[in-house]
């Protein structure tokens, strides 16, 4: 790319520190006590996504992300398809930190040992203030908190519970288990993280509300988190409380712990048959987001891993809770992917409606610059967030830190040569888009300072 632009841009783009929207590592301190290698780390997702997607049975991905089985032979079944996903923005990545963060130029036959002993000796504490302050230059992450040890969806426990280093994390809080139960066992898990009695719709809002409340008083949320697009459809109707508690009248005829072990196989009630309990208990949700002055984050668009009902995480289906609740603020993931434009449309056309980057720099590089630049033309310039790493292992969210920043230098640029912005205008853009937006949407520094 040649510019009288690009200069300052790309310099103005690599001093500025970043606000990263969305992250997913486990507690540094748990991390330090795994045994990790290239295939146990960094095959947890995403690139691994792409190597069952080329072909590898995912028993064989099993395998890989033992760290009991020898290298070698994970090596030898990790390499067929690595050569076939290699190409892939998730396969970019992965080089990319290699090369920056280990000194390493490729990954194949000759250097994948040398860098997974690396990656090894890594794992140790510091590691995560060294790759994510120092080398990305993010100044702080939003991170959903992991349960240790487990990929099932974190409760608000882990966030009460987890080692987090407050200094370069903040934290967006999953409530999702107060919206999905479907068994008396989950009403009395719920009851034992709340310590309250849940009988009715009305027990299980004041649980929620606890909840709420007890994350509160840790401090350092700065948002509540959906992803329950996983999941089901993203159309939240507003049921009534009635239709709620008929609902939840079918949850407490699923398994006390006897019918447990009578029919194992019997776990509980559908959604389909909890939606209306489902629904209604989002909006006990978004209340409580309102009444705390935190966002909604919400995962849409494509979902990690292999096999899943897209249509069900299309944007405009929450449109009528933007409606609804107009005071209410709204962070919608990973630009929708592949439904950007209805991101576009959105975020234009309700002032509660933010659009968020985040993934999409991975997933890949030409469509974030394609989105970005549709985004730049379409919705105002404070309500774009352009960086969100979305990994689980630090490493991760370095590379996508590093292809963020390209693509905001590379839009930015285009768009000063073409005449559809000037310097000073591209400059406080990159401003915003990679810091201010985030840090003013979440009030990061208020809720750090207490203030």
């Amino acid at each position: 790319m040649s510019s009288s632009a690009l200069e300052p841009i790309r310099d103005a783009v690599e001093r500025q520190p970043l606000v990263d929207t969305h992250e997913h590592f486990y507690a540094e301190s748990f991390q330090n006590a795994q045994r990790l290698d290239l295939f146990s780390s960094w095959l947890v997702h995403y690139a691994s996504a792409d190597l069952v997607s080329a072909g590898m049975p995912l028993s064989t991905l099993v395998e890989l992300r033992d760290s009991s089985r020898p290298l070698d032979e994970r090596w030898a079944n990790f390499a067929p398809y690595w050569e076939h996903s290699r190409t892939t923005g998730y396969g970019r990545a992965l080089l990319i930190a290699a090369r920056d963060l280990y000194g390493v130029e490729d990954i194949n036959e000759r250097s994948w040992l040398g860098l997974s002993e690396a990656i090894t000796a890594s794992n140790r504490p510091g590691w995560y203030r060294q790759v994510l302050r120092e080398r990305a230059g993010i100044e702080v992450s939003i991170l959903d908190v992991r349960r240790e040890g487990t990929n099932a969806e974190p409760t608000f426990q882990d966030v009460l519970a987890g080692d987090v280093d407050d200094d370069l994390f903040v934290r967006a809080v999953r409530f999702t288990h107060f919206i999905t139960p479907s068994s008396r066992r989950d009403l009395r898990d719920l009851e034992r993280a709340t310590s309250r009695s849940i009988h009715s719709v009305d027990d299980l809002v004041r649980a929620l509300e606890v909840a709420v409340d007890k994350v509160m008083e840790r401090g350092q949320m700065v948002a509540m988190k959906n992803a329950l697009a996983y999941n089901r459809t993203l159309v939240w109707e507003k049921a009534t409380h009635h239709d709620a508690e008929v609902a939840f009248g079918k949850v407490t005829s699923y398994l006390d712990e006897v019918t447990e072990r009578k029919h194992p196989t019997v776990i509980g009630a559908s959604w389909v048959e909890l939606k209306p309990l489902q629904d209604y208990m989002m909006h006990q949700t978004i209340r409580l987001a309102i009444e705390h002055g935190v966002p909604m984050q919400i995962h849409t668009g494509l979902q990690e891993g292999n096999g899943n009902v897209l249509a069900n995480a299309r944007p405009t289906g929450l449109t009528n809770l933007f409606l609804e609740y107009p005071e209410a603020r709204f962070d919608l993931f990973h630009a929708g992917y592949p439904y950007s434009g209805e991101v576009a449309a959105l975020a234009k056309n309700f002032s509660n409606v933010y659009a968020d980057l985040c993934w999409v720099h991975i997933i890949s590089p030409t469509v974030g610059q394609r989105v970005l630049r549709e985004w730049i033309e379409t919705i105002p310039g404070n309500k774009i967030f352009a960086f969100g790493g979305d990994y689980r292992f630090v490493e991760g969210a370095y590379a996508h830190a590093r292809m963020a920043r390209a693509c905001v230098t590379r839009v930015l640029t285009e768009a000063v040569d073409d005449g559809y912005l000037d310097l000073d205008e591209a400059l406080a853009l990159a401003r915003k888009l990679l810091h201010d937006n985030a840090a003013e949407f979440f009030r990061i520094d208020q809720i750090r300072t207490g203030a």
